[in-house]
């Protein structure tokens, strides 16, 4: 019998998600690639590890098992290889950040400025995507560092809220809510009849815009999809809609009016950031001292 730690981690995320789609997704393999690593597991145990229906895949009692020690083996050897390299001292001036996009741009950039003004022969590998990259990358060791924005509770990690950040509605100049409300308050109802700007699927930004608008009874308002911060922000300039998003992305945009805040009640939830390293592994002190770095800020630094 042979299982793989490959086949095993491919498990697990269809698992966690699932879905064997949604897995290929997070893993950038295709579908029948990740099929073929379950059926290869299923031959190797004997036994059927997952039962199908129409909405997706959930575990067998011995897929349970397996899932269950899986996670543990897969902890077990992330923290061996952390620490034997560490003693070997080949990851200590290397650090491997995962961070989303809005973090990856306005926040982790000058936190390592700081960083490695004290630390000056770290070399960094910076990987920035949406939030379900960012998670899956900290679980595949591929990030002993990741940054992602809301509360993450995952068994594979483990988070650290400090900071958080307001969520800005806003729009052009010239779209008639940002003209409307030189004269008088909006209110929810102005909101009807206007197109939104979301983010894509996975990201942790349009998990905040679906359950903002849900609560303002929006959910069924037109929706554009537009992949990544700055592409949202350019098509709010170019008054194709109202983007929903941090305050960080469009802060130069507000101070020099380019877009205007709408001012909503009730505004958009704040939502906090959130530090992950894989659970059960071991960092190396620079490791540490950098996570710690983020973990302490009570405000985020001036750009």
């Amino acid at each position: 019998m042979h299982l793989s730690t490959h086949s095993l981690g491919i498990f697990l995320s269809v698992v966690e998600h699932g879905s064997l789609s949604k897995a290929a997704r997070t893993k950038y393999m295709s579908q029948p690639s990740v099929s073929a690593q379950i059926r290869s597991l299923e031959t190797a145990l004997g036994t059927h590890l997952l039962e199908r229906s129409p909405t997706g895949v959930t575990p067998t009692a011995a897929g349970r098992v397996l899932a269950a020690r899986a996670a543990e083996i897969l902890s077990v050897i992330g923290g061996i290889e952390a620490e034997v390299s560490a003693a070997q001292g080949l990851v200590d001036s290397r650090l491997a950040v995962a961070a989303t996009s809005t973090l990856g741009s306005y926040l982790v950039p000058q936190m390592l400025a700081r960083f490695t003004a004290d630390h000056p022969s770290v070399r960094v590998e910076l990987r920035v995507g949406n939030a379900e990259q960012v998670i899956q990358r900290v679980i595949d060791r591929e990030a002993t560092v990741g940054l992602a924005a809301g509360r993450i509770d995952h068994p594979q990690l483990r988070s650290t809220p400090f900071l958080d950040e307001a969520i800005v509605a806003a729009a052009a100049p010239d779209h008639p809510l940002a003209l409307a409300q030189e004269e008088r308050e909006l209110h929810l109802q102005d909101l009807r009849g206007h197109r939104f700007l979301m983010r894509e699927i996975g990201s942790a930004t349009r998990s905040v815009q679906e359950s903002t608008l849900a609560a303002w009874k929006l959910a069924e308002a037109e929706q554009w999809t537009i992949w990544g911060a700055e592409g949202a922000r350019e098509c709010a300039r170019a008054g194709l809609g109202i983007v929903l998003v941090s305050e960080h992305v469009i802060a130069q945009d507000l101070e020099f009016g380019t877009l205007r805040a709408l001012r909503i009640d009730p505004p958009p939830p704040r939502r906090p950031v959130t530090a992950l390293q894989p659970a059960g592994v071991r960092l190396t002190d620079l490791e540490a001292q950098f996570t710690t770095a983020f973990t302490g800020l009570e405000a985020w630094p001036a750009a």
